[in-house]
């Protein structure tokens, strides 16, 4: 029984969790100073921004949702960025659900993308584009 649990379902609850990777809480008491002209996509289990500005960004922290956190080195002016959504965390050591074909829950939305420069650091705002999956379901919602 114990091993068809484990080739069936891998016997977990469902969070994907590793208190090993767990980063810093999203920092509520901070403001969001300004939105930039950077697009966040949603690709399956990849989140891809955009960065059409003439900005570099070096040793940012890259939010998602208020929530889950990833570090990056460096986002270039003009470039494009493709990251794993399986490599955000929270302060929990939880990660968000990713989205694919062989996925068991329904994937973590990009909402709300920020940047932070520093910990202490007003949040930049990005803007999340939705799906066209979500957008369908708002119509629905609406009707």
């Amino acid at each position: 029984m114990t091993i068809a649990c484990i080739a069936l379902h891998g016997c977990s609850t469902g969070v994907r969790s590793d208190p090993a990777m767990a980063t810093r809480p999203y920092p509520f008491q901070l403001t969001q100073e300004r939105v930039i002209e950077a697009q966040v996509l949603n690709d399956g289990v990849d989140m891809i921004i955009i960065n059409a500005t003439v900005l570099e960004f070096n040793n940012v922290d890259v939010w998602l949702n208020q929530r889950y956190m990833r570090h990056i080195e460096h986002i270039s002016a003009g470039e494009t960025l493709r990251l794993s959504i399986i490599d955000f965390w929270d302060h929990r050591g939880e990660a968000p659900f990713p989205g694919g074909i062989f996925r068991r829950f329904q994937p973590t939305p990009i909402r709300l993308v920020q940047i932070q420069t520093g910990a202490t650091d007003p949040l930049i705002g990005l803007i999340a584009i939705p799906t066209e999956r979500e957008i369908d379901k708002s119509r629905l919602a609406t009707q």
